[in-house]
């Protein structure tokens, strides 16, 4: 690859955004739907239920979730699903077709039932959006995508690449497609960097930016970041925290570790101590 990886502008923004912002868990449209069970919505469950790249999800399918992607469809945002194009512990992407202004789109559902909520404490206690939650795992995870929405929106506006956030309805979200025809684009730990140099300085300024606006990844890899058309792009931002968060500190080294890491294997001098120490004396003081 001899792609130059260019930056992002930055939008102009004043401020990193309320960290102390309300996520809304109440019920939904999806919700409402499933509780109705019209004719039509019988019909989409069931045409779903029975399409192949769906069966392996069906046990964790339940009408809600349906439900929302029936109302995704509905509003336009998603036109015909295709197949998983990966998956995790906690959610399942799929490639759909999206509106004609979009194309293709990507369709993160969480699976509220499989979904490790001890994985994810680490990230939610300290938090003060999420400790009038407590134990009610469906209302986490639903805060948890409400709140991967909230940060795709704030590295935006920092001038960070990620996948631009669409639609969310309930346990799903709707985001920029990263790939080609349906093939999700390649992480930087499969892509052949001829530069490396080059990839460093931009997930570097990246993660600066990112400290700018408030966030901290918190499990920043090789592994979330795609080699996108010419573009370093970072996903996986749900469980991002606010720099006032109690463990961000801690987050931020790691994240510095696991980067520094990955550019040793690829031939350069990069330690983590030094990728925080730069991250942080050359954060914007203003903000």
């Amino acid at each position: 690859m001899s792609e130059e990886y260019g930056l992002l502008d930055p939008e102009n923004t004043e401020a990193p955004g309320d960290e102390w912002e309300e996520i809304d868990v109440s019920d939904t449209e999806a919700d409402r739907i499933a509780r109705k069970r019209d004719r039509e919505f019988s019909q989409f469950r069931e045409r779903v239920k029975d399409s192949d790249q769906f069966k392996v999800e069906q046990s964790v399918f339940d009408d809600a979730t349906l439900a929302a992607l029936y109302k995704l469809v509905q509003d336009g945002y998603v036109q015909a699903f295709g197949g998983p194009i990966s998956s995790g512990k906690e959610a399942t992407v799929y490639s759909a077709l999206g509106d004609e202004e979009n194309g293709e789109v990507a369709v993160k559902i969480y699976r509220i039932n499989a979904s490790n909520f001890r994985d994810m404490r680490e990230y939610l206690v300290g938090d003060p959006r999420f400790e009038e939650l407590g134990g009610d795992k469906k209302r986490v995870v639903l805060a948890w995508v409400r709140k991967e929405f909230a940060n795709l929106k704030r590295a935006i506006k920092a001038g960070v690449r990620v996948p631009e956030p669409l639609a969310v309805q309930r346990n799903v979200l709707v985001m920029e497609f990263m790939g080609n025809d349906g093939r999700r684009a390649p992480t930087l730990a499969d892509a052949r960097l001829e530069n490396p140099k080059t990839a460093y300085e931009v997930v570097r300024e990246y993660m600066r930016r990112l400290f700018d606006s408030g966030l901290v990844h918190g499990d920043l890899s090789e592994y979330n970041i795609l080699v996108s058309n010419g573009e370093l792009c970072i996903i996986d931002v749900g469980q991002a925290v606010t720099y006032h968060h109690p463990n961000s500190g801690e987050f931020l080294t790691r994240d510095c570790a696991n980067i520094a890491s990955f550019f040793q294997r690829e031939g350069m001098e990069v330690h983590g101590d030094e990728l925080e120490t730069w991250i942080r004396e050359n954060a914007d003081p203003d903000k």
